[in-house]
């Protein structure tokens, strides 16, 4: 696996994956700082809920469950001082199918935990990660 980070201007970088896909990074500062793009950390937030994601989709599907929809929210806790590691994570899971069985899918986000999600085996080195998992019946949900 490759990336390449090219320094734009100020504190705005261009970050491009060895597979050619490109994504701009952002200072960090927030919307009040004027951030134009996710800072690094952001980033590597979102990708242990990609990661994790891609997991629980593809394990339901591989049981046969009927998943529709997957989201994963999460927040993290950081360290105060210099690295800021992440120190917590909590990540919810909205997992939605018409008659899902809910302990699959309880099953599926600890498999991705523990077993598959590479990201969540190198946060878990300084961060608590916590799940919660909701799952949502298509068949009786209101719209």
């Amino acid at each position: 696996m490759k990336a390449r980070i090219k320094w734009i201007e100020n504190r705005i970088f261009m970050g491009e994956s060895g597979t050619g896909h490109s994504i701009v990074l952002g200072s960090g500062g927030g919307a009040a700082a004027g951030s134009i793009a996710p800072s690094p950390m952001e980033l590597v937030l979102i990708g242990l809920g990609g990661c994790s994601a891609y997991d629980v989709v593809h394990i339901l599907e591989k049981g046969r469950e009927p998943v529709e929809d997957c989201v994963v929210e999460l927040e993290a806790d950081r360290a105060e001082t210099e690295p800021k590691v992440f120190t917590h994570v909590r990540m919810r899971y909205r997992v939605t199918g018409r008659g899902l069985d809910r302990a699959k899918v309880e099953r599926a986000v600890q498999l991705s935990a523990d077993k598959y999600c590479s990201a969540s085996a190198m946060i878990a080195k300084t961060a608590e990660i916590t799940h919660e998992v909701e799952v949502v019946d298509s068949g009786t949900a209101k719209s």
